[in-house]
């Protein structure tokens, strides 16, 4: 599952995006990475990781919400 967000662009800067990408990993649990930065430049990683695909889901849908909330628009959004 991915979803990726975008700030439009402003007076003071190019678009900001947010991308939410959720992994099955080799130990058997999810790994949610959060991806985040200005367009056209390095982002910030981190990676999250959690015992089951619904937790990682529901962690995922709350930082989606949160971004959101900041001003964030969904821009693209694939489901398993």
């Amino acid at each position: 599952m991915r979803i990726y967000m975008q700030i439009p662009p402003s007076d003071a800067g190019p678009p900001r995006f947010y991308h939410l990408h959720l992994q099955e990993d080799l130990l058997e649990g999810w790994t949610l990475i959060r991806e985040w930065g200005f367009q056209g430049a390095g982002g910030r990683v981190v990676k999250d990781h959690y015992p089951d695909r619904e937790s990682a889901q529901n962690a995922m849908l709350s930082v989606r919400d949160a971004q959101i909330k900041k001003g964030y628009q969904v821009v693209f959004m694939q489901a398993q």
